[in-house]
Formats: C-alpha cells, sequence, structure tokens
C-alpha cells in the first residue's frame, strides 16, 4: 500500500451545529462505532478520529464537538475551541447539516469556515425527505452562502452517498504515505471509548437535563487474556441528579451499566466486567482543575 507513490493521507474535520448527525456520519464513514451517538446535543464532547484506509488513501476524520450556543459554562467554551483548532488543523472541512434547514444556529457556524482549505458541503439526513425534486432549490440556495468546494446530499444513517463524498474528498487530500496502522479504526484508547459509551447510555437513557450536569470517569481498567474489568464513575452536579441515574433499587444505573458493557464486548472483540458508580461534585463543569482532569482543554 505504501509502495503507491500517489497515496493521499490527510484530516478531514466533520463540523455542524448539535444533533446534524456528524457522528452517525463519521461512524459510518469509518466502518464501525468510533463515537457515540444520540438525539440530544453535547452527545460529543471530545475531538475523536475515526481511521479508514483503502488502497488509494487514508482519510482521518475529525469528530468535532457541535459548535454551542445554548450552554455558556467553561465546559462549552472548552468545547467550542475544540470545533475552531481542528479546522485549523485538517486538509479538509465537511459542513453537515440536515436537508431543507438552514436556520442562525447553522448560519453561526458558517462563519467560522475557513477560506484558505476546501469546504464540502454534507446535506444530510435526505432519506426523511418524501420529496427529492425540493433538494435542487435548496442546494441553490446554499451555493449562495458560501464558496463550497462540493456539496454533496447524504444519509448517514442508510449510508446513502457515502462513497460520493469519499471520491469528493480523495484529491483534496495531500500526497503522503498513511500515518496509522490499516487496521486502525481510532487513535483513542479502550479506557476513553469505555468512558465515551457510559455516556451515550446516560444520554439515551435518562432525562433531558442530566447529561448535561455528568460526566465519566474510569478508575481502573485492567485486562487478563480476553476479559476486561473496568470500574467506572459518573460525575454529576446535583445529588437530586445521582438519585435520578441510580433509580429505583438501582434500577436505572443497572441498565446504564448493562448497554454500555454489551456495547464494549461487541467493541472490543472480548468479554468485559464493568462497575459503575455515581459520585457529586458540584460544579464541575466549571471547575478548570476537574475538566483538564477529565481530558478538556
Amino acid at each position: 500500500m505504501t509502495a503507491n507513490l500517489n497515496y493521499r493521507t490527510g484530516y478531514i474535520a466533520i463540523i455542524g451545529r448539535p444533533n446534524v448527525g456528524k457522528s452517525t456520519l463519521l461512524n459510518n464513514l469509518v466502518g464501525q462505532k468510533v463515537s457515540i451517538t444520540s438525539k440530544k446535543a453535547q452527545t460529543t464532547r471530545h475531538r475523536i478520529n475515526g481511521i479508514l484506509t483503502d488502497e488509494q488513501s487514508q482519510f482521518i476524520f475529525v469528530d468535532t464537538p457541535g459548535f454551542q450556543t445554548r450552554h455558556t459554562n467553561r465546559l462549552n467554551s472548552l468545547m467550542n475551541r475544540t470545533v475552531t483548532q481542528s479546522m485549523r488543523d485538517v486538509d479538509v472541512v465537511i459542513f453537515v447539516i440536515e436537508a431543507l434547514h438552514f436556520d442562525e444556529r447553522d448560519r453561526l457556524v458558517l462563519k467560522l469556515l475557513p477560506v484558505d482549505r476546501p469546504v464540502i458541503l454534507v446535506i444530510n439526513k435526505i432519506d426523511q425527505l418524501a420529496d427529492k425534486s425540493r433538494l435542487l432549490p435548496f442546494l441553490e440556495k446554499m451555493a449562495k452562502e458560501f464558496a463550497f468546494a462540493a456539496m454533496i446530499p447524504v444519509s448517514a444513517q442508510e449510508g446513502m452517498q457515502l462513497p460520493e463524498l469519499l471520491s469528493t474528498i480523495r484529491p483534496y487530500l495531500p500526497e503522503n504515505p498513511p500515518l496509522f496502522d490499516p487496521d486502525e479504526a481510532t487513535d483513542r484508547s479502550e479506557r476513553f471509548i469505555a468512558a465515551e459509551l457510559i455516556r451515550e447510555k446516560l444520554f439515551r437513557l435518562t432525562g433531558e437535563e442530566i447529561p448535561y450536569s455528568a460526566s465519566i470517569t474510569i478508575d481502573k481498567f485492567t485486562t487478563e487474556g480476553d476479559l476486561r474489568k473496568i470500574h467506572a464513575c459518573i460525575i454529576v452536579d446535583k445529588a437530586g441528579h445521582k438519585a435520578i441515574i441510580i433509580g429505583k433499587d438501582g434500577e436505572k444505573l443497572k441498565a446504564i451499566a448493562t448497554q454500555a458493557r454489551k456495547d464494549m464486548e461487541k467493541v472490543f472483540g472480548g468479554k468485559v466486567y464493568l462497575e459503575v458508580w455515581v459520585k457529586v461534585k458540584t460544579g464541575w463543569a466549571d471547575d478548570a482543575q476537574m475538566l483538564k482532569s477529565l481530558g478538556y482543554g
């Protein structure tokens, strides 16, 4: 593979407002789950690299947090900084919006787009359009908003048009040998992925308020053959949140841990023993030292 003199390798940032499907797009481009998903905003908090390697190219996708306008704590400031820094560090930018939707939240992200590198507009969720003919006037409208290198309608969920998206990206990548092993799908550690999978289940199984006031720490991660033993802690802002997460007779916490463990076993390819606790740390999302220990900034 490396003998190919025209081999291309580069970084591609995936940006957009919350809930447009950035993490789903990354996972389906790479072909496996490397970034957690949910219907709630702020699911992705870190910069996460997903890697796709073929005979011609190595695509290193950077899934960024959704650019935040609603929440204003230190955590969200750091997340927004991650978005802007990611665009400076890549070869190509993918700007994701929903089909037929372009509002002020999208426009705020549009204003951040670089003019010194190619930006590809990805119009996601076209599988939800009953009348596809409405796409053409929408594309014409978007062409007036920014000098996009290309505009590709896709369905990240259904995998529609993803090969076309890759073919569009490839010529913009610099000629370089691959940076990662062909079998690697992400540069994130199993420890990091374990924490993210717990956080995903927290998003999916609790109410609107809880996930934004919670984070995950992995206190212990050991491997014995194919068995991984993981001890994790959910950090919450209020005692009331702890009670909600634990649930009646511990049922909610048990469901979170069980679903997370099953996903870990799929991703890691082996058995997982998982224990999860809940701890209250008021104001953690504004605590610089705490945020640093959690890997933010």
